[in-house]
């Protein structure tokens, strides 16, 4: 077994989620006078929904619901979206399958909580396929904090200089790169000019890219 381990994200990295979330949560702001447009959506990528709702109330405030049963609304609705929409990323699969077979130690940390995992990995047929699981719900904070990262390299017993994340969110790669690990990143295509990027190890267009020689001539460096 190689000594290295490597962590996936969920949302944007194995599954097609982006445009669903933010289809949630156009629907579920909107409907409480937040005029949320997809456009808008970016401003919150990679954030907790808790986090989505604190940031829109901060600048929209409403009255009449609480935030946690907002963010309860708009986890149900990305759960019905995901259940019978979810699509893996170009590659995801694939990816996750190579380092299968490659017997590397292998993990999912997301900002999504653990009910929509179970459910995603169900979607996709992968739900046997990671070693550990673990949600930045159960963290004190979400990222860019590196918590979430530095919780599953303790859990897969691998030091995080020894982790490669995969990400897709600025917020994202920050949170692996606190965490004193390496960061392939694929940007969705609107985001792939954003110069933040330049901090990521690695900048690729899709998880498609990756074979068993190339993520050796990773690891190995």
């Amino acid at each position: 077994m190689l000594d290295v381990a490597a962590i996936f994200d969920m949302d944007g990295v194995l599954i097609d989620s982006e445009p669903l979330w933010c289809r949630a949560e156009i629907e579920v702001f909107n409907n409480l006078g937040v005029p949320l447009t997809q456009s808008m959506c970016s401003q919150t990528m990679g954030l907790r929904t808790d986090e989505v709702v604190s940031y829109w109330y901060a600048r929209f405030p409403w009255t009449g619901v609480n935030q946690s049963a907002v963010a309860e609304r708009i986890l149900n609705r990305v759960g019905e979206l995901v259940a019978t929409e979810g699509k893996p990323m170009p590659g995801a699969v694939e990816a996750v399958q190579l380092c299968r077979r490659m017997q590397l130690p292998l993990a999912l940390a997301t900002s999504s909580p653990m009910s929509l995992v179970h459910l995603v990995l169900k979607r996709l047929g992968l739900q046997d396929a990671f070693d550990v699981l673990n949600s930045a719900e159960t963290e004190e904070f979400g990222k860019p904090h590196p918590a979430v990262y530095l919780t599953t390299a303790r859990l897969l017993g691998v030091h995080p200089s020894k982790c490669v994340a995969v990400e897709d969110s600025i917020r994202g790669m920050m949170s692996a790169k606190n965490a004193g690990m390496r960061c392939i990143v694929i940007p969705a295509a609107e985001e792939r000019e954003n110069p933040e990027f330049a901090a990521a190890d690695i900048v690729l267009d899709s998880l498609e890219a990756i074979d068993r020689a190339w993520l050796e001539r990773v690891i190995n460096s």
